[in-house]
């Protein structure tokens, strides 16, 4: 089933529920979705503001120091 078949069988099943709902409620609906249409729009993440340098107080060398003290080795070789 491909997917504008499939939109069409969801727009009817969900327009066969509500239906029988009254005006008010059904203008509720409508209101909310708008909404909701809205909001998806403006809370898109740009992917540009994925990107960028790591910022610390600490240079190069003091990261990299780090990083090798804290290097744990639990290695037990058994003897053959």
């Amino acid at each position: 089933m491909n997917s504008s078949t499939q939109n069409t069988s969801n727009a009817d099943y969900y327009f066969s529920v509500l239906k029988n709902l009254n005006a008010d409620s059904k203008l509720d609906l409508i209101s909310q979705l708008s909404l909701s249409l809205k909001a998806d729009k403006t809370d898109q993440t740009s992917l540009e503001s994925l990107f960028g340098a790591y910022q610390s107080e600490e240079t190069a060398d003091e990261i990299i120091a780090e990083l090798r003290s804290s290097r744990v080795s639990n290695r037990n070789i058994e003897p053959l």
